[in-house]
């Protein structure tokens, strides 16, 4: 197969679909890759070093999309990229189509096959391709909420952990998945006063045992959630529901009663947010205010740090992609956990949570996609 690798181009993305090492796993296989010229630039890869590892460099992201047979990225296509897309291509990539009907309507219209790395599945139930990016967007909440809560930044200007005498910051994480352990390992080595709220009982036990009684586990309920935003200096919004958008869990009236410069920041902003007043943001411009807290709702986070995450990325999708590569669309009847990552096939929404979502009624094409 000849797969495709463009530059990415959503602002302040310095990912790579593929690593030179993955490169060589697929041409070692008799593959074709084809890397836009300047792709690896992002995390200190240069074209030798690709071609070194036996890709065909090309100058541009058009040539990539029109000789490429799969096209292997990392962030959702920008509008360009799905107007560039073809019958029968397959795209590899986070797509996070619930919140972005036009993304929908445009991967709709191409007829291509859009496989989205959030909702592909593991034996386990969890979500393996999410799961690399989660463990670093957890880890960078905690840094993240560290530098808002600055005075200079517009904080409350209060320590993460404290001094012996002062207290250190009260940290609420919204979600006990892979997100919220490890904003709540950062937190805990820092020293701040952690609180983990999930629904699981048993994942509650599970964190309790974890952490050995250094958090707070609380079971979700509307009053435990609020009781603890309202005393919080930052809160960390780590819900996720696979392919669908995240429920909005902190209210624009509960902003109301937070402490002045107290952070909210959204690590499921991929998935729409979890706080009503939540919007995107980039790292050049990461954070916003609204009555006073300071949202930070950066849609890549771990872009920030694209060394570590795209090694980490290419570590959990290669084996998938190696088995697109070798058996093409046909790797769906061989492998249900990749079949689970279909958003997009011949022109219709295959998955239920993205369609449900997307205000399908059944899984389609769904007017209220062709007609928005």
């Amino acid at each position: 197969m000849r797969i495709g690798v463009p530059t990415e181009i959503k602002s302040d993305e310095f990912r790579v679909g593929l690593v030179p090492g993955s490169v060589r796993e697929l041409t070692a296989r008799g593959h074709e890759v084809l890397v836009q010229a300047g792709a690896g630039a992002g995390i200190f890869a240069d074209d030798a070093v690709y071609e070194q590892s036996g890709a065909r460099i090309v100058p541009s992201a058009e040539q990539v999309f029109a000789e490429a047979e799969m096209i292997v990225k990392v962030k959702e296509p920008q509008a360009v990229e799905v107007a560039r897309l073809k019958p029968h291509q397959i795209l590899f990539t986070y797509l996070h189509l619930a919140p972005d009907p036009a993304q929908a309507r445009g991967l709709l219209a191409s007829g291509a096959a859009a496989i989205a790395y959030e909702t592909v599945t593991d034996q386990a139930g969890g979500l393996p391709l999410l799961a690399p990016m989660s463990e670093v967007a957890g880890r960078l909440s905690i840094e993240a909420a560290a530098i808002a809560l600055r005075r200079p930044t517009g904080g409350r200007g209060v320590l993460m952990g404290g001094v012996p005498g002062v207290r250190p910051a009260k940290v609420v994480v919204l979600g006990g998945g892979v997100v919220g352990t490890h904003a709540a390992r950062m937190a805990v080595g820092l020293g701040a006063d952690m609180t983990i709220i999930d629904k699981s009982l048993p994942r509650l036990r599970q964190l309790d045992e974890l952490f050995q009684g250094r958090v707070v586990t609380l079971a979700s309920t509307m009053h435990a959630i609020e009781s603890a935003v309202l005393e919080a200096d930052v809160v960390i919004g780590a819900v996720l529901v696979a392919g669908a958008s995240a429920p909005k869990l902190v209210s624009r009236a509960m902003l109301g009663s937070m402490k002045r410069g107290a952070v909210l920041v959204d690590v499921s902003i991929d998935q729409g947010g979890c706080f009503e007043t939540s919007r995107p943001t980039t790292h050049a411009h990461p954070t916003f205010e609204v009555d006073g807290v300071i949202h930070y709702c950066v849609a890549n986070m771990p872009g920030a740090v694209p060394v570590t995450s795209a090694q980490a990325l290419n570590n959990a999708t290669l084996p998938f992609v190696l088995k697109l590569a070798d058996h093409g669309l046909a790797a769906f009847d061989r492998d249900k956990h990749l079949a689970a990552g279909l958003n997009v096939r011949d022109g219709r929404i295959t998955h239920s949570a993205v369609a449900a979502s997307l205000g399908f009624d059944r899984i389609g094409t769904g007017p209220s996609v062709a007609a928005a």
